[in-house]
């Protein structure tokens, strides 16, 4: 009967902490992410989204996959300062976000490579955790652009 339920108490364990960490993983943007071109609506880069020291988010490009006429080992060459003609792998895109409500960010700065210009930006996380509404914007967020952001598996970057 002691075997019982020590392992029923293991079980709930398990399960408990399970559902603790797919909680944590779904109600915040760490992890990698899938942008789609907005033109094309392929995959266009993949973005690994951490939390850095001072709570804030930033994010890096892991793996770009080159749109038509692009080359896979593309530079940033409209980036201005320290990035210009930077590799596009390993480059810091997003900066700053803070966290501003549920599953939402805010106060950051998004970099876009193609025109190497950078924006305010916002985040929010969709309910199920799966999806990353990000809006890049000058002056004020309703003149600006937004992308959804796709959460992919550690274990299925290739």
């Amino acid at each position: 009967m002691n075997l019982i339920k020590q392992t029923l108490i293991a079980c709930i364990v398990m399960i408990a902490s399970y559902q603790i960490t797919t909680y944590a993983a779904t109600n915040s943007p760490v992890g990698t992410w899938q942008t789609i071109d907005d033109v094309s609506g392929k995959p266009k880069a993949l973005i690994q989204i951490q939390l850095a020291q001072d709570n804030s988010l930033i994010g890096k490009v892991i793996k770009v996959f080159p749109q038509p006429g692009k080359e896979m080992h593309e530079v940033c060459e409209k980036c201005k300062g320290e990035k210009h003609n930077q590799p596009i792998v390993g480059m810091s895109v997003l900066s700053g976000l803070k966290a501003t409500d549920k599953n939402q960010w805010g106060k950051g700065e998004i970099l876009d490579p193609a025109n190497g210009k950078t924006y305010h930006c916002t985040a929010r996380l969709s309910d199920k955790g799966d999806k990353l509404n990000v809006r890049g914007y000058i002056g004020m967020p309703l003149l600006g652009r937004s992308q959804t952001w796709m959460r992919i598996e550690d274990n299925n970057i290739g």
